[in-house]
């Protein structure tokens, strides 16, 4: 990212001295405040783009300048960097408003890595005003700081600013879109439009239309022209969800536009130029699509310039705490709904879940508990994650000694998962969609790829 004005607030001198000279040679501004009134005396003469600071001060500390320097400024980006970590502080700083959270000591890497990441999400919050002056300026952002996640967030940042084809893989709900975004917003083509279409919630031939446009009297409704949306995204970013579900006839005409770089409408015979970086994304194994004859291979080594894997988030659990926190705050502020924390004994509970629909799930869950559970403090019995409590997520699945997780592969653990469910929900298949966190349609294809029968 380009140079920002940043604002370090440590009690200790030579805190200061140290990292204000490491952030001064990496070309940014930076402010210093000994403690939390300076701080905010800066903030009122000169906004900065991040402010990082200690939690633990005398006076104000680090907790209740986050919450008095975001009414400052609500743009504000806020680290935390403290050598007295524990799960409680950080749920409290995400939910006043804090971005990222790392512990002493930290090496120069990892404050470089937080720092990028704010940067980044506030560059995309500026860009999202600008282009679009008359919606509200909403950029969640991606929130985590694991090991998994933070592979991830190094791979965008060294890619963003190409113009190369990105598969992003993954799991439904891990957040394959919200990179898509991000790297839209890091990327030379930020200033023009970012334009998503789900492949696999279309037919084919409406699905054509959309990506390539029509000709008026190409088929029966076609009453006008209609310029398609790889067009309609020129100068920007189009994104391409559940390419794995796309019928191969549309997969040729793809390969094309990747190839020549235009596009004919359907039913036309003039070609239209297209020029739109691609990037695709997909919860199924292509490489095995391939194999099986239901994927071109062509494309798929078209689309698999540069392949970014998203984490799931059994495999991120540390982030669970942020992520909760952050939601919290996400649905109070959007839904006017009172605050709430979870118990301790609820945390641990949703660390020990396996959340078989990613963060959508989780979001889905935090959302409920806040409307659905009595006082301020969600205990761990007002989690539904055992199959009570009014249709909530059933556990996962449990073995025997002779069948332990260890033995299974995780494509057989899914399936099982998606098993009891489906016996939870009295094999309502659009209820078990929602328990688990995925479309409807996702859970028909897994069905359908499982080869999942009522009769089981």
């Amino acid at each position: 990212m380009g140079a920002a004005h940043l604002l370090l607030v440590d009690d200790e001198p030579g805190i200061r001295e140290m990292y204000g000279r490491l952030l001064s040679r990496a070309g940014h501004r930076v402010s210093v405040a000994a403690n939390g009134l300076q701080a905010l005396e800066v903030l009122r003469n000169d906004l900065a783009d991040v402010m990082i600071t200690d939690i633990r001060m005398p006076g104000m500390d680090g907790l209740e300048l986050v919450r008095k320097a975001r009414a400052v400024d609500p743009r504000l980006k806020v680290i935390i960097i403290t050598a007295h970590a524990n799960v409680d502080s950080a749920i409290e700083a995400v939910t006043l408003g804090a971005f990222g959270y790392i512990r002493k000591p930290f090496s120069k890497q990892q404050l470089a890595d937080a720092l990028d990441r704010a940067l980044t999400v506030r560059a995309a919050e500026q860009v999202s005003c600008e282009a679009e002056p008359d919606l509200p300026c909403d950029f969640t952002g991606i929130v985590g700081q694991s090991e998994p996640l933070e592979r991830v967030f190094r791979m965008v940042r060294r890619v963003a600013a190409t113009d190369a084809t990105i598969l992003l893989t993954g799991e439904s709900g891990t957040g394959k879109e919200l990179f898509a975004r991000a790297i839209h917003a890091s990327s030379q083509r930020s200033a023009g439009r970012f334009v998503s279409i789900n492949c696999g919630a279309l037919p084919e031939a409406l699905l054509e239309s959309e990506l390539f446009g029509h000709i008026r009297g190409s088929f029966t409704g076609a009453v006008r022209d209609k310029e398609g949306l790889l067009v309609y995204a020129n100068g920007g970013t189009f994104f391409m969800d559940e390419i794995g579900d796309m019928a191969p006839s549309t997969q040729v005409k793809l390969l094309r536009v990747l190839e020549e770089r235009e596009a004919v409408p359907v039913g036309g015979t003039k070609p239209q130029k297209v020029d739109v970086r691609v990037l695709v994304a997909t919860n199924m194994d292509l490489d095995d699509r391939v194999k099986q004859g239901r994927f071109r291979a062509d494309l798929f080594y078209r689309i698999n310039v540069i392949p970014i894997h998203i984490p799931a988030l059994r495999e991120r659990r540390e982030d669970i705490p942020i992520l909760v926190a952050h939601l919290i705050q996400k649905h109070v502020r959007s839904s006017g709904l009172p605050m709430k924390t979870f118990s301790p004994e609820a945390m641990e509970k949703l660390l020990a879940y396996a959340w078989p629909g990613n963060v959508r799930e989780l979001e889905n869950l935090v959302q409920r508990c806040l409307m659905l559970s009595d006082g301020p403090i969600i205990g761990p019995s007002e989690i539904p994650l055992g199959g009570h409590g009014g249709g909530g997520t059933p556990a996962p699945a449990t073995f025997s000694s002779s069948d332990t997780a260890e033995d299974l592969t995780l494509e057989e653990l899914e399936k099982r998962h998606i098993l009891r469910v489906l016996e939870h929900t009295g094999w309502h298949r659009k209820r078990t969609a929602t328990i688990l966190g995925i479309d409807p349609s996702t859970l028909y294809r897994k069905l359908e790829r499982f080869g999942i029968t009522a009769e089981e």
